[in-house]
């Protein structure tokens, strides 16, 4: 077999970069261990430009059926490279002042990308199960890195525990669809189910296991339960990093398995998905509203947001493919705009905590007064998690409330506009206790980096600009179909 080596440049040159700065790390002094960031950041700079090359001049490809280049990679490879690229930015300064080592901190993240790109062309279930590995087991490293600190520990430790049983679960699902198929590649297994009727009820079972595993890695209800003290014990940048690229990686398998591979037994698995999106964000939203600190709230919050992603898989069809293309297209808009609007709140938080205040909702208060640019941004990245015209989050929803009316699927449609006035709720709290509440004693003012306060500018930017413009996301998720 040939293989084509520009269809996987950015992966050689991620792997290069991953390289390079463990070795950057190793050689430098202590004062210079600094430089593991923009050594880093100009890896993945030259590997998005690697993806783009590939989008503007290569045809498809594919390496003997296993991994794909194709559109849809390529647009979740570039995603990826945005989401670890702002996390880089909203890293620099909180890496210092909390003495987190940085090689080890960038080399793991480097991992993980790696895993995500991996991921996006994935499409046999081995391929998809190893990336999903190279994406779990940095994070785990990550999630304790404040290696001092009891409540870092916990959340590794949790967050391990709970990565290893759901591998377990998954890997489980995978080997009774190779024993019934005798095939891991998705299109193969697609066939195979269309003729083999009687291997349909082993199939539905692996499907289930299979949604569990996966389950775990976009949190989904009832697998959720790593997620707050997870989210709460890590570094906030890795809490942001597991938030937006873990979750939309774990989406991207998920999508790939369902629609490619399972999508002929969409009228069994599809009540289970929507049942299970309805209660991931019922969950996540009635919890968030009791959080006093908002890193748990945004981890909350993210709970809810993996529900609606999941609502398009509610209505999957086994024969109607123009009811599955809008679906499709459905989640893949709300991925690309809650990578933005998650990794910006989580942004801003950093920007909050840094100086004088933490991470209670209460630290917030009268935030108006001294920082009117960083309440200005918080309240788009909120409202815009909400739904609330003219942020990008409105469109979010908007393409999957269409696509479930459109379905039929009027239950979920009212479920979903229920959730959507519940999130407003903990999220216009935030935005009133920064506005009109007075500051507690001893608070001062204080400056936002440079590098962060890019980042934050930026993702506000993205926000607003695709909220007026819904159609610049929605073109790409349409041009990324896999069908």
């Amino acid at each position: 077999m040939q293989i084509d080596l520009i269809a996987i440049g950015p992966e050689i040159i991620l792997t290069a970069a991953l390289c390079g700065v463990l070795l950057l790390d190793l050689f430098l002094p202590d004062n210079r261990k600094w430089l593991a960031m923009p050594a880093s950041f100009a890896g993945v700079l030259a590997t998005l430009a690697a993806v783009l090359y590939i989008a503007m001049t290569h045809e498809r490809s594919t390496l003997g059926g296993m991994f794909v280049v194709d559109s849809f990679a390529i647009l979740f490879k570039a995603v990826f490279c945005l989401a670890a690229l702002l996390v880089f930015t909203i890293s620099h300064d909180y890496l210092k002042e909390d003495t987190i080592h940085q090689g080890e901190y960038y080399v793991m993240l480097l991992s993980s990308l790696l895993g995500m790109l991996v991921i996006s062309s994935s499409r046999d279930l081995i391929a998809i199960f190893v990336a999903l590995e190279l994406i779990s087991l940095p994070a785990f490293v990550l999630a304790g890195l404040r290696k001092s600190d009891l409540r870092s520990n916990e959340a590794a430790l949790k967050f391990f525990l709970f990565g290893v049983l759901s591998t377990a679960v998954m890997l489980f699902g995978m080997s009774l669809i190779y024993g019934i198929t005798g095939t891991t590649n998705l299109a193969d297994i697609a066939t195979v189910i269309s003729v083999a009727t009687p291997l349909r009820d082993v199939a539905i079972l692996s499907v289930f296991f299979l949604l569990v595993g996966i389950g775990f890695k976009i949190s989904a209800f009832p697998f959720q339960w790593w997620v707050p003290d997870t989210y709460e014990g890590s570094p906030v940048p890795v809490a942001a990093f597991l938030s937006v690229a873990s979750k939309t990686a774990g989406f991207v398998a998920l999508i790939q398995i369902m629609f490619v591979a399972f999508i002929q037994l969409a009228d069994q698995w599809r009540p289970f998905l929507a049942i299970l999106a309805v209660l991931t964000m019922t969950f996540g939203n009635l919890v968030a509203l009791k959080q006093k600190h908002l890193v748990r709230l945004l981890a909350y919050s993210s709970i809810a947001q993996a529900g609606y992603i999941l609502l398009p898989l509610g209505i999957a069809s086994a024969t109607n493919q123009s009811r599955n293309r809008e679906a499709f297209i459905a989640a893949t808009v709300y991925l690309l705009i809650y990578a933005f609007m998650e990794t910006g709140a989580f942004a801003v938080a950093i920007a909050v905590g840094r100086r004088g205040r933490g991470y209670q909702i209460s630290d917030y208060a009268g935030l108006m007064k001294q920082a009117p640019g960083l309440v200005l941004a918080m309240a788009i990245f909120l409202f815009s998690l909400a739904g609330v015209p003219p942020m990008a989050g409105w469109a979010a929803k908007f393409f999957i409330f269409r696509a479930v009316l459109n379905a039929g699927g009027i239950w979920l449609a009212i479920a979903m506009a229920v959730n959507t006035v519940i999130a407003l709720f903990y999220y216009a709290a935030v935005a009133k206790k920064m506005v009109f509440d007075e500051p507690a004693p001893g608070k001062v003012a204080f400056g936002t980096p440079p590098l962060l306060g890019t980042a934050i500018t930026l993702a506000a930017i993205v926000v607003v600009v695709v909220g007026i413009l819904p159609d610049l996301f929605g073109r790409l998720a349409e041009a990324s179909a896999l069908f």
